[in-house]
């Protein structure tokens, strides 16, 4: 059984110090200078991993990519810098290099992006690049990985990756449902923190006495119902990251007090006399714009440019292009496989549909339309009716196969029992269903309720109209 070997292109004095650690590990490391020995090292070794330095003299890592996106069963290509930016990085991203690392090159990271498989009489490549798989830094256990292929995510995500092990805070912006608390669990799963924990509160959530006392915890006896000491956030993430959501619901005397934690990384509890020293990785969202809330006197100044020392501004859905269909197609395989169903297809019209939709609730209403999708496909393919986002995604071809599928439950089923019967409905039957559910769920909040349905408000309310026509008691 033969070693699994990984290629260096690079000078051997940048890369040799980490060779005593892959051979610790039962792995072969070849060293190559130049395009023509490493092309052919591939070609007799067949490694499979290979890091490159687009650094090193006489070597064009941009051809050498191209190259290995023309040829089948090319090994996965890592880049390596000793410094970059966003905009190298998604050059490369773009070209087919599985990832890109600011040096130095250290076992812990690229044992993660070495092949699961044992080697065989013949070694296996890595697994190959599609123009499906997304470009995503590896993370323990496989968790928190960002599916997209748009160029402003690819701009994004590889600032992440650039700033994921340094202790930076970052402010991570965009509209709601475009996964910011996705991309801040990455950034940690992605950090020397991952075995940390990782802390998340909602500063909308709560009103500002409480959330003092979250974030910063409280003695006993500090106010009314403080029967004993309390541990804060900050303390429970010590050691790791906390994630504010919605910082800029926070009041500005908590404001103060953050800041504190940012510059001397020191509090007190609510009620306390002692200074409690943490060492936390801060991270934080917005969906507003923070800079009109500075100018507004509503958001500390001093605390907006000590959050901003790394800005992520996450795209809208409606601006992503193709990831629609990307995206759909991954939440569709989620739930046909959760839900026990063999593989849907979108049918064009859905495709064109999913196309043409604003998306004004991003990836989360995505998300939900697509569970909402596989549920009332069934076994056949996914149309615009089933979106059910209102009557105008109704055709008479669509009336047509309802007709013909339910014709052909009647000819072939055999009489039903009254319980048998009642998992069968009208599909306006369940739409009605889901409809007075959500309101159930979200307490009869429409604008919520709206939400989890992925419709507009005056889409609801014109159903609801409906019902009230029809009797219901809302």
């Amino acid at each position: 059984m033969s070693a699994k070997t990984v290629l260096f292109i690079a000078e051997p004095q940048s890369v040799t110090a980490i060779f005593p650690a892959l051979q610790k590990a039962g792995l072969q490391a070849g060293l190559a200078d130049n395009l023509n020995g490493a092309l052919g090292f591939i070609k007799k070794s067949r490694p499979c991993l290979v890091f490159c330095r687009p650094e090193l003299q006489g070597f064009d890592a941009r051809a050498f990519l191209q190259k290995a996106a023309g040829t089948e069963g090319f090994p996965p290509v890592v880049v390596f810098a000793g410094s970059g930016s966003a905009e190298q990085a998604t050059e490369f991203l773009e070209l087919g290099a599985r990832d890109y690392w600011i040096e130095p090159l250290i076992w812990e990271k690229i044992r993660l992006v070495l092949p699961d498989e044992e080697p065989d009489s013949e070694p296996a490549p890595c697994p190959p690049r599609t123009h499906h798989a997304p470009p995503a830094a590896p993370s323990p256990k496989g968790k928190y990985q960002i599916i997209g292929r748009h160029t402003a995510v690819l701009r994004v995500l590889a600032l992440a990756r650039q700033v994921a092990g340094s202790k930076a805070t970052v402010l991570i912006s965009g509209e709601s449902g475009t996964g910011k608390e996705m991309f801040a669990r990455y950034l940690h799963h992605n950090s020397d923190r991952t075995d940390r924990p990782f802390v998340a509160i909602n500063c909308a959530a709560l009103p500002e006495h409480l959330l003092e006392s979250e974030l910063f915890g409280h003695e006993k006896g500090a106010f009314t119902g403080a029967i004993s000491r309390k541990l804060g956030k900050f303390e429970l993430a010590d050691g790791g990251t906390i994630l504010l959501d919605e910082i800029t619901e926070m009041d500005l005397g908590l404001q103060a007090k953050l800041l504190r934690v940012l510059q001397e990384s020191e509090f007190d509890r609510v009620g306390g006399v002692e200074t409690v020293k943490v060492d936390v990785r801060v991270l934080a969202t917005t969906n507003r714009r923070i800079e009109d809330s500075v100018r507004e006197g509503k958001f500390r100044q001093d605390l907006y440019y000590r959050l901003n020392v790394i800005p992520l501004a996450l795209p809208a859905l409606r601006e992503r292009g193709e990831d629609v269909l990307l995206l759909a197609e991954y939440f569709t395989n989620k739930f046909t496989a959760a839900y026990g169903l063999g593989g849907l297809a979108f049918t064009d019209e859905a495709r064109k549909w999913l196309m043409d939709y604003d998306w004004p609730g991003n990836v989360r209403e995505l998300q939900n339309l697509m569970e909402r999708a596989v549920l009332l496909a069934g076994q056949g393919p996914i149309r615009p009716r089933h979106f059910l986002m209102g009557d105008e995604q109704w055709t008479p071809d669509d009336l047509a196969d309802i007709d013909a599928d339910q014709q052909a439950v009647c000819e072939a089923a055999p009489p039903a029992t009254p319980d048998e019967a009642m998992s069968v409905m009208p599909l306006h039957e369940m739409e009605k269903r889901l409809i007075l559910k959500s309101l159930e769920e979200t307490t009869g909040n429409r604008t919520r309720a709206a939400e989890l349905l992925g419709i507009s408000v005056r889409t609801l309310r014109n159903k609801l109209n409906e019902y009230k026509k029809q009797g219901l008691d809302l």
